[in-house]
């Protein structure tokens, strides 16, 4: 019945402040729709944000989400881009199970405190870049 995750929503303090972070981070392209709402695109997926009381019909709080995403770089690239902007890793590299096999994974806060996970494909599991 349900083929992929089109878009997820998180709710940040300051959506420009986010923006930012996910663009100089981790490389997503910022966008604007519908009603001036921001997201952030990477390869056929977005990230949509919202601030607190923004979307009625859900109970979202600010710094809740956690989220994992998948790179076509190498963790040791990942750790080095992390470093270089100031991000401090929380844990890892460390194995962990994806959607589709075993992962490798590195953990991280974005600046509302959302648990970011960034991971690799292990061998023949391995994803092409998209």
């Amino acid at each position: 019945m349900i083929s992929h995750i089109d878009h997820i929503v998180l709710t940040v303090a300051d959506i420009e402040r986010s923006v930012a972070f996910y663009q100089r981070v981790l490389h997503m392209q910022p966008v604007t729709f519908g009603a001036d709402r921001r997201a952030l695109v990477f390869g056929r997926q977005k990230i949509n944000l919202q601030t607190p009381g923004m979307e009625t019909r859900n109970r979202a709080a600010t710094g809740a989400g956690d989220v994992c995403l998948i790179t076509h770089w190498p963790l040791a690239r990942v750790i080095a881009h992390l470093a270089a902007q100031g991000v401090p890793l929380l844990e890892g590299p460390v194995a962990k199970s994806g959607a589709q096999g075993p992962i490798t994974s590195v953990y991280f806060n974005d600046p509302d405190g959302h648990l970011i996970e960034v991971s690799v494909y292990d061998g023949a599991h391995a994803q092409p870049p998209a």
